[in-house]
């Protein structure tokens, strides 16, 4: 990363940590693999199949053969329409997986990392929402990621906790990456301009989840890019950022019924992070900027 003075970024790693990490497949699971490496760490990524988080005796079993240092869980169910019918098995991976892998890290004397969401907020609060503010979930997702929170906070003396919002990286899962592919076969693009938020690079999330770690940072914290912006502002940003001539119309939400309802505004405060650390996030502009120059470096 290169980033402004002040800025938080990669640290120089005290080399030789083990680091398990759970979620093989996902975009923030590969943005770790790819990363921690070149610090000269060591990264165990069992497949999905073979580490169930849901199944305690998997767990153990994995942290009894590698032993590691540190678990990043990057495994998460995040269809949050879906959620909403298929609520045992969201629960399973967002809280009961959790807990799991909290209690088997207390167990084998590792820190667990574990991510959560700005969906935990109903969006009612006219202002940026601090670790302080209560939680008060409006869809059957951000019931269980807050549930994950306090089983977690009740399995690890060890524990930090990010909540994260609106995450995009290298992969096909993210809100830019659909983007791109309705762009090119629409002219006319809708797209929402009553949820707020902040979108959230991998690669920023990957940074600041270390330099937490080995400044001994404990906890729950939030941690997002910096600003705000509606899905709307997002998109016509991206897609000028790509090139791309697209019209884009802002609508509100009821021109796309969903299952579960969003926030209206569930944009998160950094500044408890941000002071620990004792540096700032980039701003989402900027880290989509840094997107579209990689994503387009991969392409050519």
């Amino acid at each position: 990363m290169t980033e402004a003075a002040g800025q938080c970024r990669v640290p120089g790693f005290k080399a030789g940590m083990k680091v398990l990490i759970t979620g093989a497949m996902g975009q923030l699971a590969q943005e770790f693999q790819r990363t921690l490496p070149l610090s000269g760490h060591t990264v165990q990524v069992p497949s999905e199949r073979s580490l169930d988080i849901t199944d305690l005796s998997s767990i153990r079993s994995a942290l009894s053969d590698l032993h590691p240092d540190v678990v990043i869980n990057c495994a998460a169910y995040n269809n949050v329409d879906k959620a909403e019918t298929d609520f045992e098995t969201a629960y399973g991976v967002n809280a009961i997986g959790p807990e799991n892998l909290a209690a088997s890290c207390r167990e084998f004397k590792a820190l667990f990392v574990h991510y959560s969401s700005d969906y935990v907020f109903d969006g009612g609060k006219e202002g940026f929402y601090t670790e302080a503010d209560e939680t008060n979930p409006i869809n059957k997702y951000g019931e269980t990621k807050r549930s994950g929170e306090i089983r977690v906070m009740n399995a690890a003396p060890q524990y930090l906790i990010f909540r994260l919002s609106w995450v995009f990286g290298k992969g096909r899962q993210n809100f830019l990456y659909k983007l791109s592919e309705w762009a090119g076969k629409n002219p006319v693009l809708k797209v929402v301009s009553d949820q707020v938020s902040v979108p959230t690079y991998t690669e920023d999330i990957v940074a600041t989840t270390m330099l937490a770690i080995e400044r001994g940072a404990r906890g729950l914290y939030h941690l997002t890019n910096s600003g705000y912006a509606s899905r709307y502002e997002v998109a016509r940003y991206f897609l000028e950022k790509t090139g791309a001539n697209n019209i884009i119309l802002p609508v509100t939400s009821d021109r796309f019924p969903s299952p579960a309802k969003r926030p209206y505004f569930s944009a998160m405060s950094t500044g408890r992070l941000s002071a620990e650390l004792g540096c700032s996030i980039p701003d989402w502009k900027n880290a989509i900027d840094r997107y579209v120059q990689n994503v387009q470096g991969d392409t050519q």
